[in-house]
């Protein structure tokens, strides 16, 4: 169907107050991309000592760093 036979007829429009409470990204996963990375024994260990997810531990915290930077530009 192309978009011109769509009938938005009943959606309201969104007003400022609506794009106010808008939450960017909260459904964003960006693409993940293989690397191989050399890290210090004990950085390692330490990020293991939770168990699984340790990779995505480590992501998390090197994203929240470059967020914090990018916040400070």
């Amino acid at each position: 169907m192309p978009d011109s036979a769509i009938d938005t007829s009943d959606i309201p429009e969104w007003t400022d107050e609506m794009w106010g409470r808008a939450v960017r990204g909260r459904f964003y996963r960006p693409v993940k991309q293989a690397v191989s990375l050399r890290l210090d024994a004990d950085v390692i260990a330490w990020l293991k000592k939770d168990g699984q997810g340790y990779q995505t531990r480590a992501n998390k915290m090197l994203r929240e760093r470059m967020l914090k930077d990018l916040e400070g530009r």
